[in-house]
């Protein structure tokens, strides 16, 4: 605190001094103005916590709320003595407001505390201020009350001020914040202090009730579980219901979930839940459980012989339209199979296949393994070397099980290779033997499997002997190449016949209209045979 005098020449010391609230004087510092020396009186409060410098300011430190006084500075000559006042104010900040004594939750149509909002160690005192998301809150009958409470301690001579808010909350304050303020005066004014925002839970019942699958799945099938859980929009939300499954009036009270088991397909139906306490508070969800069945008509490893009839079907029933598809040793078929009169190559492993597209897992597959069995018959060919140095001698074999084949031969000769034999595809092969017979032989092929023995006997004329050639056993693929070729041959002379018919249609008009143009020709052209010639001319030039 400077001294507001100035100095005057004649000065013999300087003191200063405070006022009691009575007015009395305690004189607190003295500087003489020739020894340069200070000294400070003896007030407990003020020990050691002056300095009065050379130009008479006085300095007080760590200040407290009874340094709250008139000061005074005096100057004394021999002749006058000069006083001036300074009145001294001390504020001191309060603490950060905070929210205490929260209530844990606030309940819709129900006006309860909120909590209370306190500031400490304010002087003077102030203010506290109520924030609903950041807008004050107004006192109002039955919904906001504002109750406030000023303390000021008797040893340090500081206010705390408390405000406790009671408040009817609706759901529009789920996540809303609320705070509070404290405002106090300083050396600058007015300022303002807020607190930490506050977020409280709001309780309200429940006006709605849901039920849904879990998890969501596009489509259900027999053998899943499915949950079924049951949420109101309440706070908190309900934790029991009632659980009723189609075709059961009574309710089976659970948690908000229901599970069941390996569901099959007369679980379908309308499911529903409820409130326990308040059952006209209904959902429901329909379900469908989907199914697929597949029944394949004969199945397993079925045995037949050669010619005879199979007929096959898959049968399906399913909860919706389900695709079928039908494969041969692992190969796509375009159709069905059906067999009117079995063959070799009929024998395999057929799959009948069946799956819903739009629910995910749902297939359905069964098997046939068919056996088509014949015995052996056999057909003996035999073709004369170009060389003319041997003669092969083949033996085609048709049957299943595969049949085993032996050569016999009767006569002399060498055999250049007897062991030959084609691969056995669709129960056929055949084993083939070169021989240069010196003399007439009989080879006789035997084949055998567990169904009969069949045998064939071939004559085969000496090496020096010229013989008819037998042709060759088609296979199957090259029979189909041999069906085709000859579709063509009927073909083009079907097509050669029907030109032929239409040059003779033309050629027997042209002849009509000659024989009906010669009774008008000239006699001098000629005798018959003349007219016979031209008429032939004529007939090779519209050839």
């Amino acid at each position: 605190m400077p001294c507001r005098l100035k100095v005057p020449q004649n000065l013999m010391f300087g003191k200063w001094k405070y006022e009691k609230p009575d007015g009395s004087p305690v004189f607190i510092a003295f500087r003489s103005s020739t020894k340069k020396s200070v000294q400070y009186d003896d007030v407990p409060e003020y020990k050691d916590r002056l300095n009065l410098s050379e130009n008479y300011t006085l300095s007080i430190s760590n200040a407290r709320i009874s340094d709250e006084k008139r000061f005074v500075c005096m100057l004394v000559t021999e002749d006058n003595v000069f006083e001036a006042p300074t009145i001294v104010k001390v504020f001191k900040q309060p603490s950060k407001p905070e929210i205490v004594s929260k209530a844990p939750f606030l309940e819709t149509e129900q006006l309860k505390k909120l909590g209370d909002c306190i500031s400490k160690d304010s002087y003077p005192d102030g203010n506290i201020t109520w924030y609903r998301n950041g807008r004050v809150l107004q006192p109002l009958e039955g919904a906001v009350v504002i109750i406030f409470k000023n303390q000021m301690d008797p040893v340090t001579q500081l206010y705390t001020m408390t405000s406790s808010l009671e408040y009817k909350a609706t759901k529009a304050d789920l996540r809303i914040p609320f705070t509070c303020s404290v405002t106090y005066y300083g050396p600058s004014g007015q300022k303002t202090v807020d607190s930490e925002q506050a977020v409280f839970d709001i309780y309200y019942p429940t006006e709605q009730v849901t039920i849904e699958v879990l998890p969501p799945k596009n489509a259900i099938k027999e053998g899943d579980n499915i949950t079924l859980e049951c949420r109101g929009n309440g706070n908190p939300p309900p934790a029991e219901f009632l659980f009723y499954l189609p075709g059961q009036p009574e309710g089976i009270r659970s948690s908000n979930t229901y599970t069941l088991t390996d569901v099959r397909r007369n679980a379908t139906g309308d499911y529903k839940c409820s409130l326990i306490d308040k059952r006209s508070m209904i959902a429901s969800t329909a379900v469908t459980v989907h199914y697929l069945d597949l029944s394949l008509n004969p199945s397993g490893e079925v045995t037949k012989q050669i010619g005879d009839a199979l007929p096959v079907s898959c049968t399906i029933s399913a909860s919706r339209n389900a695709t079928v598809v039908w494969m041969k040793d692992n190969i796509r078929l375009r159709s069905s199979p059906s067999f009117s009169s079995l063959r070799y190559q009929d024998a395999g492993n057929y799959v009948c296949e069946t799956a819903l597209q739009e629910v995910e897992g749902l297939k359905k597959r069964e098997s046939l393994t068919l056996v088509v069995e014949g015995k052996p018959q056999i057909k003996m060919t035999k073709k004369t070397d170009p060389s003319g140095l041997s003669k092969t001698i083949i033996c085609h074999v048709e049957g299943f099980p595969k049949p085993a084949i032996q050569w016999t031969i009767t006569g002399s000769g060498s055999v250049i290779n007897q062991t030959e034999e084609s691969p056995y595809v669709n129960g056929r092969y055949y084993s083939k033997i070169i021989i240069s017979p010196e003399e007439n032989v009989t080879l006789t092929c035997t084949a055998e499997n567990q169904l009969e023995r069949t045998v064939n006997s071939l004559n085969v004329s000496a090496i020096s002997i010229p013989e008819h050639d037998e042709a060759d056993e088609i296979s199957d693929e090259n029979r189909e190449k041999v069906n085709d070729q000859a579709k063509l041959i009927v073909g083009i002379v079907v097509g050669l016949l029907l030109a032929a018919l239409v040059a003779g249609v033309v050629y027997w008009l042209y002849m009509k209209k000659s024989k009906t143009a010669s009774k008008h020709v000239n006699k001098d052209l000629g005798n018959l045979e003349e007219n016979k010639k031209l008429e032939e001319n004529n007939h090779k030039t519209e050839a």
